[in-house]
């Protein structure tokens, strides 16, 4: 009665599957951009926190003679707390594997790295954990960036 259908060839129907092995791979340099994009919530939360805690309990910080560099407590406060706040937009947005969240994301943490550098005399142990967390997501979203455009959602 009925013939059963034949795929159709040409372009516009759906591309092949990957063989296991190059699956594999993809998959897992796809893992770094979902990677990035959890460390860059997180260390926008971190500055949330920080920028709060400088805002509201000036005592928590321990500050030399000399002072902070640039800025005031409060300056950096306000500085940490509105970068925090871009950076976990950002952070959500990568999981969406827009370019423009990469390239944003990529000048946010390096922003964010030349900023804790900067307040590092005021917390010098947490500043570290920071740089080392936006250097790492740098690298993620320089290293894997592409392969989150097609595989992401």
């Amino acid at each position: 009665m009925t013939e059963p259908m034949q795929p159709r060839t040409g372009t516009t129907g759906p591309r092949a599957p990957l063989p296991p092995d190059r699956a594999v791979a993809r998959s897992r340099r796809v893992g770094w951009i979902w990677f990035a994009g959890a460390i860059t919530v997180l260390a926008g939360l971190f500055n949330v926190v920080e920028g709060v805690v400088a805002l509201f309990d000036r005592d928590y910080y321990v500050i030399g003679p000399s002072g902070l560099l640039v800025f005031s407590l409060a300056g950096w406060g306000w500085l940490h707390l509105i970068v925090g706040v871009l950076v976990v937009l950002t952070g959500i947005a990568l999981f969406t594997g827009a370019q423009w969240a990469r390239v944003v994301t990529v000048a946010l943490a390096g922003f964010n790295a030349l900023a804790q550098l900067a307040f590092l005399s005021a917390y010098p142990f947490w500043g570290v954990i920071v740089i080392a967390l936006d250097v790492l997501v740098i690298w993620a979203v320089i290293v894997h960036g592409d392969e989150a455009t097609y595989e992401i959602w």
